[in-house]
């Protein structure tokens, strides 16, 4: 369950996953979401900003969509920028559109979340960040 994740299994996470949506995303570049968005972008990953306030504007050149099921193409891990009362229904929608891995933010820690993307099959990180997690792998 929520766990000491290995630096192997977050390697193997980081590595598998190509496109990204980030739920919380901010055009505000002070916000740690829009940090976070930078760096996965600088790494190769196809990012797709969600945040209902911002659909339309361009985060970072990428056009934000309201929510994921709003996104044309494949989202294999959902990162989650959300207060953990939010997690489960991005969870839910995460399964909705096939998802792989289900990823929340430092401090964000809903374990009714974790186990109903556990038994859908996607893979949990919570309470990490992949911006620290890529750092120290790369």
């Amino acid at each position: 369950m929520i766990a000491d994740y290995s630096q192997n299994h977050i390697k193997e996470i980081l590595d598998e996953v190509k496109t990204i949506a980030v739920v919380g995303a901010s055009a505000n570049q002070d916000r740690d979401s829009y940090k976070v968005m930078q760096v996965l972008i600088q790494h190769g990953y196809q990012i797709f900003p969600i945040n209902p306030n911002e659909e339309g504007n361009l985060i970072l050149g990428r056009p934000c969509f309201a929510d994921l099921s709003s996104v044309s193409g494949n989202i294999d891990m959902v990162d989650v920028f959300r207060a953990a009362d939010a997690v489960m229904g991005v969870t839910k929608e995460a399964i909705a559109i096939g998802a792989s891995v289900l990823w929340t933010q430092l401090d964000i820690v809903n374990k009714e979340a974790a186990e109903l993307a556990e038994q859908a099959g996607l893979k949990v990180v919570m309470d990490r960040c992949p911006k620290i997690e890529l750092a120290k792998l790369y």
